[in-house]
């Protein structure tokens, strides 16, 4: 069904880190890298969602599906999976090699982060994560059943689509130098 789809992570960056994080996009054909794109989201903030929609919709129209390691970027920059859809009229589906620790989640947004109960709302308004293929979703605008197609058609090596595997070790490589496979 998905034959072409983005994938996006972020950069590796300090703790103390206050700035701008990169954030890189890899465009994928089934199984092949087709092209690569890159973006800036500050960390901790509030533009992850018109940053990934404006890299999306600069990408080649034949794009099917986005595809976000978790549902967020730079810390707590957490993007807002139906407005992101909304606005590339592309689905969302948000990858996670596990369950996030949710009252963790919410008790740091909540006492640490500014805007954090915004930020919880658009984490609470995404959805559940679901179980689907051995990795738990998060989805907007496509059925369990096509993401379950969709982790099928882009997984290669391991459990993550090869978008997300690959925009996680460019990610890497370009700010740190260099990449290792494994786990992503």
């Amino acid at each position: 069904m998905f034959a072409h789809a983005i994938g996006f992570d972020d950069a590796p960056f300090d703790h103390d880190w206050r700035g701008d994080v990169p954030v890189i996009g890899t465009a994928y054909a089934r199984t092949t890298l087709h092209g690569v794109v890159s973006g800036r989201v500050r960390r901790d903030g509030r533009n992850s969602t018109p940053e990934l929609a404006r890299l999306v919709n600069a990408s080649p129209e034949h794009l099917q599906l986005i595809l976000l390691q978790g549902i967020a970027l730079a810390g707590f920059n957490v993007v807002d999976l139906h407005a992101l859809r909304a606005q590339t009229g592309k689905p969302v589906l948000v990858v996670a090699r596990r369950a996030p620790d949710l009252a963790r989640i919410r008790s740091a947004l909540l006492t640490r982060v500014p805007g954090g109960a915004r930020k919880w709302a658009l984490i609470e308004a995404a959805g559940p994560m679901e179980l689907c293929a051995g990795v738990f979703v998060q989805r907007a605008g496509l059925t369990l059943a096509q993401a379950e197609a969709a982790l099928g058609a882009f997984t290669v090596t391991g459990r993550v689509p090869e978008p997300l595997r690959a925009a996680h070790l460019i990610a890497r490589g370009v700010t740190q130098g260099h990449s290792r496979g494994g786990r992503v």
